[in-house]
């Protein structure tokens, strides 16, 4: 398997510093993104994480901490499960079970990486297929809830919080679409790594500031970041292709 190039593992200590800082937030705060589930298996993923994230910094640990990163945030997929089930037409459920799906991706690229399962095209398809489903969740998201969307944009951007609102679900569904048909991939995991490291600056940041006792400000903030690392990932690997750039594009 081709080595990375020099540089090429941002990504991966971006999602790692991310999930440890998730570990974290979860051990103060008793408490996984606000689910209230028992203490135990509450510790339990806080351990994971905090473990997790600092073994994925090292190449030489970086494999089991991509194994148990990935296991801790699939578990937390599959309970968004239920939900879905019993309220198939409310899409918070399927919002939540792709945001926590989409921190499963970016472990199981970095696991796949360092492996010589696969070769380098077939997990770039996958790479982008697993993240384009994600990135597509995320634009129904923004456009049912598009108001809530806006009310979290900074009041002081302009032109409006609305605009922004609207301007980042056509991103996100760009980037989708992008990821999806392997056109100008590299450039759409990049920009979408941007605007996901801008969301938890200009959004996150501030409410943490205004209102640091909030658990919910905290959880928000790793996972935005924990997603721009996952993002940044696939970025990583793309960018290791010396025949890719941001123009050219292949099928499927």
């Amino acid at each position: 398997m081709t080595e990375p190039a020099p540089g090429s593992n941002l990504g991966r200590h971006v999602f790692g510093v991310a999930a440890l800082a998730f570990g974290l937030i979860t051990l103060v705060w008793h408490d996984y993104n606000g689910w209230h589930q028992p203490r135990d298996l509450i510790y339990a993923a806080a351990a994971a994480q905090i473990f997790g994230g600092a073994a994925i910094q090292l190449r030489r640990t970086a494999k089991a901490g991509a194994v148990v990163l990935g296991a801790v945030y699939l578990a937390f997929a599959l309970m968004c499960v239920p939900g879905i089930v019993s309220a198939p037409r409310i899409y918070n459920s399927w919002g939540n079970f792709f945001e926590q799906f989409s921190l499963v991706t970016g472990p199981a690229i970095v696991y796949a990486r360092l492996s010589s399962a696969w070769s380098r095209e077939t997990l770039e398809r996958i790479g982008r297929i697993l993240l384009g489903m994600c990135v597509a969740s995320f634009t129904l998201e923004q456009a049912i809830y598009l108001h809530a969307t806006a009310s979290l944009v900074p009041k002081w951007l302009p032109p409006s919080q609305m605009f922004w609102a609207v301007t980042t679900t056509v991103a996100f569904a760009l980037a989708a679409v992008s990821l999806f048909t392997n056109r100008m991939a590299l450039l759409a995991a990049r920009l979408l790594t941007m605007m996901l490291v801008i969301f938890g600056l200009l959004v996150w940041v501030p409410l943490l500031l205004s209102d640091p006792r909030s658990h919910t400000n905290w959880s928000e903030f790793a996972e935005t970041f924990a997603i721009a690392g996952t993002a940044w990932i696939l970025a990583d690997l793309l960018g290791e292709s010396p025949s890719v750039d941001s123009t050219e594009h292949h099928p499927g």
